[in-house]
């Protein structure tokens, strides 16, 4: 049975001191051995961005994808080969502005993915620009005066669009980061889980600091039932979206994969396909 140092591998990660990235692939990689998985049962699959170097910093299949396109790289993993447990990552303007298309229809497609959003409030990796999770009024080289839009809400977005899983943390929380992470691998379904990662170098508004003093730990309300849809809603507005914790599970819904009637329970890569090469010449041809 593979344990956390069966994930690591001998890449150093190239983050800033301090980033909090750091957290997310360590809660990865213990998640990973705690729910039982062996490198060889797992595929990351990265987008673009500082995140975008996670796929590479842990011992397992690995994918470097484009930007904001991490999600349906992943997903056709998953659907060519259920025997892996997928995950997606990106950060914040990798899976909320160019990729959010990808986002909104692969939370409601509920496919069998984890996808973990290391939400930095900027683009960091282009050496820190507005990002869409930036607050109104944030000043950053992009936006001297102070940006005029207003920050989108992805755990609003993603009850709208009918999630089974969502979930959010913070990566000075490494107990119940990981905790969260374990949960979303073990959800039968798509599971979204935004973490608070700092930004160091460019962000010196949401910091560390900052985050431990507007947080709302779901942990510490002892009536809150993550079942509830109608209640998750709730205290995510009322919060602003400043909770962490899982804010919403439907362990009833069925999967994307589950629901198509003809879908055989072996993955592409187990199928015994029969394709003579005559056929496969055939198919070639009408191709060309």
């Amino acid at each position: 049975m593979a344990t956390l140092k069966d994930f690591r591998n001998n890449v150093k990660p190239n983050w800033c001191p301090g980033c909090g990235d750091f957290s997310v692939q360590a809660a990865i990689q213990r998640a990973s051995a705690n729910v039982g998985l062996e490198p060889e049962n797992l595929a990351i699959v990265s987008g673009i961005g500082c995140s975008g170097r996670i796929s590479g910093y842990i011992n397992a299949y690995g994918f470097h994808g484009i930007h904001g396109r991490s999600l349906p790289i992943a997903q056709g993993v998953k659907m060519a080969n259920r025997d892996l447990t997928v995950i997606a990552s990106g950060g914040d303007g990798d899976g909320f502005a160019i990729g959010m298309g990808h986002t909104v229809h692969a939370i409601r497609r509920n496919i069998d993915v984890t996808y973990i959003v290391m939400d930095n409030q900027i683009y960091g990796l282009t050496k820190g620009q507005a990002s869409p999770r930036s607050a109104e009024g944030f000043k950053t080289k992009s936006v001297p005066s102070g940006t005029i839009e207003s920050a989108i809400s992805p755990l609003e977005i993603a009850m709208a669009a009918g999630a089974s899983f969502v979930a959010q943390s913070f990566s000075s929380n490494l107990k119940q980061l990981t905790a969260v992470i374990e949960a979303g691998l073990n959800h039968k379904g798509f599971s979204l889980i935004n973490v608070f990662s700092p930004c160091v170098t460019f962000n010196k508004v949401n910091t560390y600091d900052w985050f431990k003093e507007n947080i709302v730990d779901l942990d510490e309300i002892p009536d809150y039932d993550y079942t509830n849809r109608v209640m998750a809603m709730t205290k995510i507005m009322e919060t602003n979206s400043m909770l962490t914790g899982i804010i919403y599970q439907n362990k009833d819904k069925k999967s994307y994969e589950d629901s198509i009637p003809s879908f055989a329970k072996e993955g592409l890569t187990k199928q015994d396909l029969k394709l003579s090469e005559a056929d496969f010449s055939k198919l070639l041809t009408e191709f060309k």
